[in-house]
């Protein structure tokens, strides 16, 4: 499984590492970025800053198979709610529970 984490860590890069995942990590969520951290063969996007969160309409307009996920104890903007496959709050479960739940792999 390829990973792609936009912003900041937060322990879940590391978490999905060690659950298999080749993760790419990027600060900013640009199309450039995006296609430059290989988004067009990842299979999940995790997104960690929610300034970023037109990062999800990008990447899903060059992988329309992504898995998308906001793990952040910030609010997500509305506008990108209905394009998540899942948003998780950092305060409610810890980086390796939600590796664990997005693999399918215990540690």
């Amino acid at each position: 499984m390829n990973a792609i984490l936009v912003g900041p860590d937060r322990g879940l890069g590391d978490a999905l590492a060690e659950h298999g995942v080749s993760v790419e990590r990027i600060d900013l969520g640009s199309a450039t970025e995006l296609e430059d951290a290989g988004v067009a063969d990842t299979d999940l996007l995790v997104l960690t800053d929610v300034g970023e969160s037109t990062a999800v309409s990008v990447a899903l307009e060059l992988n329309d198979r992504l898995k998308t996920v906001v793990y952040s104890p910030d609010t997500i903007p509305e506008f990108v709610r209905g394009q998540l496959d899942l948003a998780l709050d950092t305060e409610l479960l810890d980086a390796d529970l939600v590796a664990e739940e997005l693999t399918g792999v215990e540690a």
